[in-house]
């Protein structure tokens, strides 16, 4: 017999917390992307990115 598992997953986890705990930082780098997609070049927005994505890092880790 299979139990329901109650705590969520991590891809779950990382929905949550791009939506909730790093939304400003999503932000920034949404606007930095439909600033520059008639024009994207390579890391256009890439400082954007890499501070989305550490925070992404940093609220999972607490996670665990």
């Amino acid at each position: 017999m299979q139990t329901t598992k109650t705590s969520t997953t991590p891809l779950r986890q990382l929905a949550l917390h791009s939506t909730t705990t790093c939304s400003s930082h999503a932000t920034t780098y949404g606007k930095c992307i439909l600033a520059a997609y008639t024009d994207i070049r390579k890391d256009s927005c890439k400082q954007e990115f890499e501070k989305f994505g550490q925070c992404l890092r940093e609220a999972m880790k607490r996670k665990w």
